[in-house]
């Protein structure tokens, strides 16, 4: 793969039937951190843009209060079409997309991977994941024939169900920041200062 984003593909008849778009990542091709959601909803399917709807407001001011914008990280999910009713995807469309996630986290080459919710991290790690137990513990994943370090965290969603979880969504978040600010005490960090 040589381009990180996918302009066609029809891999899965009921998520290329519910998609008005393919919803590639955004933010820097060259980021530290990389978050993964699980797919798009239907304002990201409708923007083109994974993480615009409520609980990407969580993520983006999260990040400004780190001193960060989106476009010095890079937002992505396990599946870019938007699966019918909010269903989670199954298992074989995040299989059938995985060549694509593993792709852009090969461009990318982030310091952290950040897995916001289960189904990515259960994805990415390939094991059952108790999210809320295991949030801001980090782990090494094999992606792509490379060992990565991958930060379990909530979904951003989970904080506005439930406002206990943005304690533990905030702590991973800074978890994840100074394990880039640990890589870049030896200058390879390309968040600058936060």
């Amino acid at each position: 793969m040589d381009d990180i984003d996918v302009h066609d593909c029809t891999r899965c008849e009921e998520l290329c039937a519910s998609r008005s778009r393919i919803v590639n990542g955004v933010g820097a091709t060259d980021a530290e951190l990389l978050f993964v959601g699980e797919a798009p909803g239907a304002q990201e399917d409708a923007e083109g843009e994974p993480f615009v709807g409520r609980s990407g407001d969580v993520l983006t001011e999260a990040l400004r209060d780190r001193g960060l914008a989106r476009r010095d990280v890079r937002i992505t999910n396990c599946v870019r079409c938007r699966p019918p009713e909010n269903r989670d995807p199954t298992v074989e469309e995040r299989e059938n997309c995985r060549e694509y996630l593993e792709g852009e986290i090969d461009i990318v080459d982030p310091a952290v991977v950040v897995t916001l919710g289960k189904v990515p991290s259960e994805h990415l790690l390939e094991r059952s994941v108790a999210v809320t137990k295991e949030a801001g513990t980090l782990h090494d994943a094999r992606i792509a024939g490379s060992t990565r370090r991958l930060l379990v965290c909530v979904h951003p969603a989970a904080t506005l169900y439930d406002p206990s979880q943005r304690e533990t969504f905030d702590d991973a978040l800074d978890e994840a920041l100074a394990l880039v600010d640990d890589e870049g005490s030896d200058g390879q960090s390309r968040l600058g200062d936060f």
